[in-house]
């Protein structure tokens, strides 16, 4: 199965709870984190909701 590495590019100052709620369970924390997880539905779910401050890369 494909594997999606995150990266938290953008601060989450300002953004809605949500969204900030969302990194967490991503796995990110601070500017510059990275987190490979699975491609799956729920995964990239939350990535769409929070695209404006990650970028996504796949890796095998």
């Amino acid at each position: 199965m494909a594997r999606l590495k995150i990266t938290q590019n953008k601060s989450v100052i300002g953004t809605k709870q949500n969204h900030r709620d969302t990194l967490r369970t991503l796995g990110l924390k601070r500017v510059n984190d990275v987190a490979v997880k699975e491609d799956r539905p729920e995964v990239r779910g939350m990535v769409h909701s929070v695209q404006h401050l990650i970028t996504v890369e796949e890796v095998d």
